[in-house]
């Protein structure tokens, strides 16, 4: 029985495992495969990286409180945030990476940098 590589159909000789007839192959073909879920991930990445940027460029001393429309302004999107911390008042505060930020009355936010990572 004759086996074929699975991306270029070229006749596969040698183990009898083979699945493709070179590296070349092997990668096209799991690039392809992979492509849709890549490509998200790598736009949700771009986003938490902006959102880290944005932060750490309006909070270049660690503490400080800045507008809702501040934020937004410079393309901030809130539904990206890499993990949350809930302190022992019940505060939740989101953060990208190290930097960090707290909802606040009024549409201000507290921005913090988390120094312990």
């Amino acid at each position: 029985m004759e086996r074929y590589c699975l991306e270029c159909g070229t006749i596969l000789r040698g183990r009898i495992d083979q699945k493709f007839c070179s590296d070349q192959c092997r990668n096209t073909y799991n690039n392809r495969l992979n492509k849709d879920e890549t490509t998200y991930m790598r736009n949700v990445n771009r986003s938490l990286r902006k959102n880290r940027r944005i932060l750490k460029e309006l909070n270049p001393k660690g503490k400080t409180n800045v507008k809702k429309q501040t934020l937004l302004a410079r393309g901030f999107e809130f539904k990206y945030f890499t993990h949350v911390f809930k302190n022992k008042e019940g505060k939740i505060y989101y953060f990208c990476y190290e930097q960090g930020y707290l909802p606040l009355d009024h549409d201000f936010f507290a921005l913090v940098v988390n120094k312990n990572i």
